[in-house]
């Protein structure tokens, strides 16, 4: 059996993404951050700060959410 992903820790690492840059949600960048979130999840980060960290580091304010890349490794 495997383990449910934790969508709360994940929706909260979303949440303060848009805390930090304080931009407005929108369903895209919604989107493009929820499934950035799951990528690093299903690749080990579990930490709702450490998920919140990689999103920030990674997503550098809202127009980095508007670029058309497949995963979060695609951004730069």
């Amino acid at each position: 059996m495997s383990k449910r992903p934790d969508l709360t820790a994940m929706s909260e690492a979303v949440q303060a993404w848009y805390q930090f840059y304080e931009v407005p949600r929108n369903d895209h960048s919604s989107r493009v951050l929820c499934s950035a979130a799951v990528e690093l999840y299903n690749d080990g980060i579990r930490n709702v700060d450490d998920i919140a960290a990689a999103l920030i580091g990674t997503y550098i304010g809202v127009w980095s959410t508007k670029i058309n890349a497949p995963t979060s490794a695609s951004v730069h």
